[in-house]
């Protein structure tokens, strides 16, 4: 079977109160989105040049993860890379993703364009508290996630099942 053409990737901690957001989400859609032709549901929680690496060979790609930005929590931000900024450090450890997608396309890897890659970004209240749980703010925000992801699959027509 060829590896899929879209990717969605939840990312986060499971640990750490809010910063798990984009696994919860990825988690309940990934019964949902299952079978459908051409697209992966996966989660992760990595990111700069290993998220990246993730990224190699999909020529879409949604990723859903936490943000504080400043917005009240549990606000829902659709992003693009770049929306976020670029930071240029001398460690891979502190590569963000437009960094390290401008990194991939120098190696020469096939990677999502900018037009093709969306961040699905939850406004967290708390990425520091070891728990198992999201605040209220952002749990009460996942189900408006998982709907904006349902929705940059259908601009794309990612979810017709197989002929």
């Amino acid at each position: 079977m060829p590896q899929p053409t879209t990717l969605v990737l939840g990312l986060g901690n499971p640990i750490l109160t809010d910063d798990s957001v984009g696994l919860r989400v990825a988690a309940l859609l990934k019964p949902e989105l299952e079978g459908l032709p051409d697209l992966a549901v996966e989660e992760d929680c990595w990111g700069g040049l290993r998220l990246m690496e993730r990224l190699a060979g999909f020529h879409r790609a949604i990723i859903i993860d936490a943000i504080q930005s400043g917005a009240p929590p549990g606000t829902i931000h659709r992003l693009t890379p770049h929306d976020l900024p670029t930071q240029h450090s001398a460690s891979a450890h502190d590569v963000n993703l437009p960094t390290a997608l401008a990194f991939g396309r120098k190696m020469g890897l096939v990677l999502p364009p900018d037009d093709r890659l969306v961040l699905v970004a939850v406004e967290a209240a708390d990425i520091l508290t070891f728990g198992e749980a999201c605040t209220p703010e952002v749990e009460a925000a996942i189900p408006h996630a998982v709907e904006v992801v349902r929705e940059v699959l259908a601009e794309w027509d990612c979810l017709r099942p197989a002929d």
